[in-house]
């Protein structure tokens, strides 16, 4: 549990450090740019990245709503 906790917290970061990065460079995509073909047509690498992030928000979506209700 703990280490699936790190590691989307990993994933969460490297997608928000991503998001940051399209806003302040108008579109520069790391993800796409790390892993081939374009923000328009990712790779099937980016695509399996851009999934994992967001699977990863869901798990700690529902791990939070674990930790407020718990008490």
């Amino acid at each position: 549990m703990k280490a699936a906790s790190i590691l989307t917290l990993v994933l969460l970061t490297v997608g928000g450090l991503n998001w940051a990065v399209v806003a302040l460079t108008g579109g520069n995509d790391l993800v796409t740019m790390l892993f081939g073909a374009s923000y328009a047509e990712p790779s099937m690498i980016a695509r399996v990245v851009y999934t994992l992030v967001g699977l990863s928000a869901v798990y700690q979506l529902v791990t939070m709503k674990k930790a407020f209700t718990a008490s």
